[in-house]
Formats: C-alpha cells, structure tokens, sequence
C-alpha cells in the first residue's frame, strides 16, 4: 500500500541531492556521486541500530576498491515500521467508499474508492567523519524542506492504466538532527526524524463473475472492468396519459427501444 510512498520519497531526497552545495572538503567528493552511492536506504529506523549500520558501511565497499571503508558522508534514509492513522483533527480518511470515474481514463469506467490516512515515521541519518560535514548537510536539509515547495510532495499510484497523484506531507519541517552517540572513531551521525502525512487510496472494482460495463477483463488489475452505470432512459406515456414516466435503474443499461 504504501511502496510508492517510498518511491516518491526517495525521488524526493534525489531532488535534494542535486541541488546540495559542498561547504566541506569531503562534501566536494559527496556531490559527485550517483544517487545510489550517495543515498542508501535502509529496512528500519536508524536510530534503532545506528551502531549495526555503521558497521556494515565500514566493512562495505561499494565500488569494489581496495579500500577498506565506505566513503563518508552518506545519508541513510529510513521509514518505521510503525504504522499510525492520521489523527481527525488533520484530515479524514474516506471509510465510506465513495463510486468515482476517473478523470483520465479514456474508457470511463466506475470504480470504488476509500482512502487510508496515515502518519509514517521517517528518518534522515547522516553519517561523517567529521562535524563539519554532518552540520552542513543537516542544515541544507532542514533548509531544503523548509522551502514551500518542498513541504509535500506526491506519490504516483497506478491503477487501471492510469496514474494517480496523492499528497505526501511533511509535518514538522523544523525538526532537529539529534547526534547518536557511537563507540566508532572518526563517525558523526545525525538523525533527523520526519512525519509523513501520508494518504494512499484503495480502489475496488468488479470481481470475474459480477456484472460489470465490459470495457475490461473482470478481475484483471491491470485492466479490471468497471461497475455497470446507467447510460440512457426511456421515456414511455401510456394512451390517455399526458404524465409520462421514465423508467431508468441505477447500474442498469435501459433499452432505448423499450415500449
């Protein structure tokens, strides 16, 4: 359910990377990198194990060299395990499923829909070899999502064929990067811990053997078809009648040529 938000998190932390400007002797070499050398990401919170990843980084060497360490600075990007709904006094969730065609589907078709509010527990760890460099990459961080346009962000979910955008948050864009103690020599880590606002849908369509408006395969993901909706009504006026009716049922297609 909520893959795609780490996806967009991870394009999100790339957008930041690109725009990072060394202040650092080490910070020079940092920027050079590709992403995937200069941002990892790891299965739980930092803070949790800071000691266990620092010791992996040490004994990794990322582009097969001789060298013994991995090159610092790295930044470490994490999300909990944890899992907490957006309180109501945020936003709410649609728990009500709600029946939508969306905009960008040429086919039209009719789906369901619910929506998950919920709050991920993310987490910056920075690692340096010295002050300096853990500092300044800190504060343009901090700098970074402070900027209007980086308090949320979007994550791509895709569904029928077509993509949908749902709105990734930033809660708190003033948070501090709290040092982690450690036994190791020349390491530095910081840790800054963000809230996501997160909200993720949940469609919901015709399973194969329910009716269905034939514009896709019934139970196909990827090309599921849609609800039967009502697409025309007759109008019938009985002899002597000057009142006419119309007869028209919801999700049921009415034969224009009915008498």
């Amino acid at each position: 359910m909520f893959q795609p938000v780490y996806v967009a998190l991870g394009r999100f932390m790339g957008r930041f990377f690109e725009q990072l400007t060394p202040t650092t002797r080490p910070m020079y070499e940092y920027v050079q990198r590709d992403l995937a050398h200069a941002i990892l990401l790891a299965p739980a919170r930092m803070i949790d194990s800071a000691e266990d990843m620092l010791a992996k980084l040490i004994r990794l060497d990322a582009d097969s060299e001789t060298t013994a360490p991995h090159k610092f600075p790295v930044i470490i990007l994490a999300v909990s395990k944890d899992y907490t709904p957006t309180m109501r006094d945020y936003t709410r969730q649609i728990a009500d499923r709600v029946e939508i065609i969306m905009p960008n589907d040429p086919k039209e078709r009719v789906f369901g829909l619910r929506t998950v509010s919920a709050d991920l527990r993310c987490q910056i760890a920075i690692f340096a070899q010295e002050p300096h460099t853990a500092h300044s990459i800190a504060a343009q961080f901090l700098l970074w999502i402070d900027q209007t346009e980086n308090r949320r962000f979007t994550a791509n979910y895709r569904f029928a064929g077509c993509d949908n955008e749902f709105p990734v948050q930033i809660e708190d864009p003033g948070a501090p990067a709290m040092s982690v103690q450690t036994e190791a020599k020349n390491a530095v880590i910081l840790a800054l811990d963000l809230t996501l606002k997160v909200t993720a849908p949940l469609f919901d369509y015709p399973k194969k053997g329910e009716p269905n408006d034939g514009k896709g395969i019934p139970g196909d993901e990827h090309n599921p078809a849609g609800y039967p909706r009502v697409i025309a009504a007759s109008l019938i006026q009985d002899a002597g009648d000057d009142k006419g009716t119309v007869e028209m049922s919801d999700r049921t297609v009415v034969d224009e040529d009915a008498q």
